[in-house]
């Protein structure tokens, strides 16, 4: 087949299987599962690839709810990730479940061009990547190997306009606890020292420190212990950050900044405080743009009749992915795919509803084939992908 041949080819094979894609959406919105714990999710996705005669590897690297399958004998290696984890509470508020349908579509597609013997087809490598809210699922797989021999990592993302990137922050979590001295709260305060206080002061130096760090970081907590009664002078505090720059550089001067703060609460109220920040997987890199990707996204977006924005020049949606970890180490993207009206943001109820709707079931559709579309460009096309890959190497 010629290229346009070929593009028609999955575009038409995704709409065969339109029903079945809609119905995988459909079935993870109404069983949201949090990080690591995606069994419903994992079980239906790697049936479907079973049923297309896939045969995905279940557990994929001895992580529970991960999976892989491959198709193709030669030629370059695209990697399409799933995502399907979900949040507590408000469910697939981030929209998981449409991005693993699409992905599911997309796989099935390029693997059934595969399975054809044309000479265009290259190879497809379909990872269900969990946990990518909080957990970060893909640096888990990647420390084990997921990504060797990738030429290109293709995901795309819902949110409430189409958009050639997210605006990603490199974020890591900190765990603070202090540690005072309890006493009777009303017989002998002055016995004791309050960590309740000197995480309180910790957090009102963050607050104060809020105003003077760059536009594009943030730091934001909450209170996860605060003492046992109140007639106690409580012995031991908790606070639970999450802290965010635009590049994993800047993230370390914003890092050291956070600590004075929060051991400066300690030292005021005569306690001491364990700073501990999260495991690597928590850790989630910047992403890495790829122009030559994201222009080949944008010309197949149009072919299915939708106009992707540049961030720059519109609302971005703004947030952390462990995508940024794998554009890293692969030429990646990471577009937006509208689901809900212009204004309705991620992790919120609203967007919950949004993303299992009619609109969400065209942007599982056209998700799928703008994947399988720019998949295929990176097969057929040397100049994308040299482009790419120089693109990569540069940044």
């Amino acid at each position: 087949m010629h290229l346009d041949e070929a593009k028609a080819w999955v575009t038409a094979a995704i709409d065969r299987q339109a029903d079945l894609l809609v119905e995988v959406a459909h079935d993870l919105h109404a069983h949201p599962e949090l990080a690591f714990e995606e069994h419903h999710a994992h079980d239906v996705l790697a049936g479907a690839l079973d049923d297309a005669g896939l045969a995905p590897v279940r557990h994929h690297l001895d992580v529970p709810t991960a999976f892989v399958a491959e198709a193709g004998t030669s030629g370059p290696l695209v990697a399409v990730l799933l995502e399907y984890d979900a949040l507590p509470e408000i469910g697939h508020a981030c929209g998981h479940n449409v991005i693993a349908a699409a992905g599911l579509g997309a796989g099935l597609a390029l693997g059934a061009l595969a399975a054809t013997g044309d000479p265009i087809a290259g190879r497809v490598r379909i990872l269900g990547t969990p946990a990518e809210e909080g957990g970060g699922g893909k640096i888990v797989l990647a420390d084990r190997g997921a990504f060797d021999g990738v030429d290109a990592a293709l995901m795309v993302h819902p949110a409430d306009s189409d958009l050639a990137a997210m605006t990603t922050l490199a974020i890591e979590q900190l765990e603070a606890t202090y540690h005072g001295l309890s006493a009777h709260a009303a017989a002998a305060p002055w016995k004791g020292a309050n960590a309740l206080d000197a995480a309180v002061l910790g957090y009102q130096n963050v607050a104060a420190l809020r105003q003077h760090i760059a536009p594009d970081e943030r730091v934001h907590g909450v209170f996860t212990h605060g003492g046992d009664k109140p007639n106690i002078v409580p012995s031991r505090a908790a606070t639970f950050w999450y802290v965010r720059s635009g590049t994993v550089a800047r993230l370390a001067e914003l890092k050291a900044r956070v600590e004075a703060c929060l051991r400066a609460g300690a030292d005021a109220a005569g306690c001491r405080v364990d700073l501990r920040w999260g495991d690597r997987p928590t850790a989630y890199a910047d992403l890495k743009a790829n122009a030559p990707l994201d222009a080949a996204w944008a010309a197949n977006a149009a072919r299915v009749g939708r106009t992707v924005l540049d961030p720059r020049l519109t609302h971005p949606v703004l947030g952390s992915t462990d995508m940024g970890n794998i554009s890293y180490l692969v030429p990646s993207i990471h577009p937006m795919i509208a689901v809900a009206p212009a204004g309705v943001p991620i992790h919120s109820a609203a967007f919950a509803e949004h993303a299992r709707s009619d609109s969400a079931d065209r942007a599982v559709l056209d998700g799928a084939k703008m994947l399988a579309l720019t998949a295929l460009d990176v097969w057929a096309d040397p100049a994308v992908r040299t482009a790419a890959h120089d693109a990569f190497t540069r940044t």
